[in-house]
């Protein structure tokens, strides 16, 4: 994870809609747009929920609460062993995201490569700490947390050993431009002397280009088979379509700001260019012998195979040695020296 390329994660989070089936499918379009890994979440109502919670309403129309719906995100460890052996053999780190203790410790059993902490969970220290020990890296979301608090997280993360990501996010759904927060990247990075990136809420492609342009090594977006789609992930969701144009995207981008280009060598190395698109000068009109050249009796025409245009002030003055015809391309040759200032 996180090589020299930016690393690209595209969430299912909940748009599977508790299908196994849909979850399954997530993974076979994801591995084909070039992402790097596919995210889920791991829900265990009973576990990470109490009945003080305020979402307890219902908001769909086929969960009698939010509870019922997190019961019916839930998959069993037989079922997740699956996602994360198909995820494997589509060439897809599997990751998903822990929302209880108990959580934590099912994808520990299954084998999970890494951790990601949603930003709800940045302060459940007792929750970091187990997944601390697993000496496993640890990508941390920023979106609910002062700097206060994401300094005791990652110090608490660093004590067992693990290393981190910072993750800048904004707990916005879906997020506008102005609270993305792409100014966090450089003081989280400098902050914790870590590599960062963007967990990206806004439901585009711009948010995760922009982090890449400004040195985030790791970008996370919800994706979704369709904007019509049911689920609250949907609204901060790109599509699969999209996620294959923000993966190209990167590439194209880190490749651009990663690498350095000689300016004098690489013109040095187009002769051919400059000919066909460069401008000489020309005669603009039928030219006599003798005549003292004046800025009316030039032009300036491709190709570049004569005067380059850049030296008109020299010819100025200057008289002809012989007759040049209008558009003939004008030589040094016909040309008397040029008197001393």
């Amino acid at each position: 994870m996180g090589g020299n390329e930016p690393f690209l994660i595209a969430e299912v989070g909940q748009n599977h809609d508790g299908s196994l089936g849909a979850a399954h499918a997530y993974i076979d379009a994801i591995a084909k747009t070039g992402a790097h890994a596919v995210k889920f979440q791991t829900h265990i109502a009973c576990a990470e929920s109490s009945a003080h919670e305020p979402w307890r309403v219902r908001f769909g129309f086929q969960d009698a609460t939010r509870y019922d719906y997190w019961k019916r995100m839930e998959f069993s460890e037989r079922q997740w062993i699956g996602l994360l052996e198909h995820s494997t053999e589509r060439g897809l780190v599997f990751l998903s995201s822990p929302f209880s203790l108990e959580a934590v410790e099912l994808l520990d059993r299954i084998g999970i490569p890494a951790w990601k902490v949603g930003s709800g969970e940045v302060t459940n220290l007792p929750m970091l700490e187990r997944i601390a020990q697993t000496g496993k890296p640890v990508l941390i979301s920023s979106g609910m947390s002062t700097w206060e608090e994401l300094d005791e997280a990652v110090l608490t993360v660093r004590r067992r050993g693990a290393t981190v990501v910072l993750m800048q996010c904004t707990s916005l759904y879906p997020c506008p431009p102005d609270k993305l927060g792409l100014n966090i990247l450089a003081h989280a990075r400098d902050r914790y002397d870590c590599p960062v990136g963007l967990s990206d809420h806004s439901g585009t492609t711009y948010g995760g280009l922009a982090a890449v342009a400004l040195g985030a090594q790791f970008v996370e977006v919800h994706v979704t088979f369709s904007r019509d789609c049911f689920g609250p992930d949907v609204a901060t969701s790109i599509t699969i379509s999209e996620l294959k144009d923000l993966a190209q995207g990167i590439k194209f981008i880190h490749t651009a700001v990663t690498t350095t280009v000689d300016k004098q060598a690489m013109v040095e190395e187009m002769p051919e260019m400059r000919r066909v698109f460069g401008k000489s000068i020309f005669a603009a009109r039928d030219l006599p012998a003798g005549l003292c050249l004046t800025e009316r009796d030039l032009a300036f025409r491709k190709p570049g195979i004569g005067i380059p245009a850049r030296r008109y002030r020299d010819m100025l003055n200057r008289p002809l040695r012989r007759a040049v015809m209008a558009n003939e391309p004008l030589k040094e040759d016909d040309l008397e020296p040029a008197q001393p200032a």
